[in-house]
């Protein structure tokens, strides 16, 4: 292969990930815990989007429950949109793991 063809596919394959990267923005992952007392929305770009609480999960005399269920909730979110990024760029690179690209 020459290195003109080889570096077409390079910024091909660059400008596919950039569009990908764009879209996954748009894209939210929802996760909860405490059977829906919590609920976080996050997007592709792993930003917390959205923090929702029922009124009942708050008990002033075990805030450490509550916490504890934002925590897990957020966690949730954020290994969803990891994974959704990871999935959309794998459709790029073939599968190839690329240090350093998510």
């Amino acid at each position: 292969m020459n290195m003109g063809k080889m570096m077409k596919q390079v910024q091909k394959m660059q400008a596919e990930m950039a569009r990908i990267q764009e879209e996954l923005a748009e894209r939210e992952v929802k996760a909860n815990a405490g059977g829906g007392m919590v609920e976080v929305t996050a997007n592709g770009k792993q930003e917390i989007l959205d923090i929702k609480i029922d009124p009942q999960a708050v008990d002033p005399d075990d805030v450490e429950m509550l916490e504890d269920m934002i925590l897990a909730a957020v966690n949730e979110a954020m290994r969803q949109a990891q994974e959704m990024a990871s999935q959309e760029m794998q459709k790029v690179t073939g599968g190839m793991n690329i240090p350093g690209l998510m």
